[in-house]
């Protein structure tokens, strides 16, 4: 049994129970057509549904489905991740990121954090200017900047750690 919450706001119970999916208890019959690996066509009593999966973080079990031309926010719960939350443990799961580095050698333009810094997710780190064009570096996870290994205007190579976490 997985808990689905749709745009943080409504809560159903989903089973596929011998291959039968059921939201809330009560089978649901649909006729799916797959158009790609991202689209699908779905009949659902008698009406028609565009199907689309636009972002899909596979981590967070976070996706955005669009559904005839609107997108929905979907998140996927399972019985294991219930059970983590309850026994205080849901914080287990997420990976432990130590630190950052350049994805592409460049020149550091400028360092827009510092040692002590909190920051979340998709926070702006670093701007690289690389090939003559500026790139954001963002944070991939919720995490306290331990130290920046970097100055401005340092010219450095792919993979050099720029940010140390902790």
């Amino acid at each position: 049994m997985n808990k689905v919450t749709v745009n943080d706001h409504y809560q159903f119970d989903v089973d596929v129970v011998k291959e039968v999916l059921q939201v809330n208890g009560s089978n649901i019959n649909l006729d799916i057509l797959r158009l790609n690996e991202q689209s699908s066509h779905v009949i659902h009593q008698h009406k028609s549904y565009n199907i689309e999966v636009v972002d899909f973080d596979k981590d967070e079990k976070l996706a955005s489905i669009k559904v005839n031309g609107s997108v929905y926010k979907v998140q996927v719960t399972s019985q294991l991740d219930l059970l983590l939350k309850q026994l205080g443990m849901d914080n287990l799961a997420s990976k432990k990121i130590a630190q950052l580095k350049a994805p592409m050698p460049g020149l550091v333009l400028n360092i827009l954090v510092k040692e002590g810094d909190e920051v979340k997710k998709g926070d702006s780190l670093v701007v690289l200017e690389a090939m003559k064009m500026e790139n954001i570096i963002k944070s991939p996870a919720d995490v306290v900047i331990k130290k920046v290994e970097v100055s401005q205007g340092d010219k450095i190579e792919k993979n050099t750690v720029l940010i140390q976490f902790g």
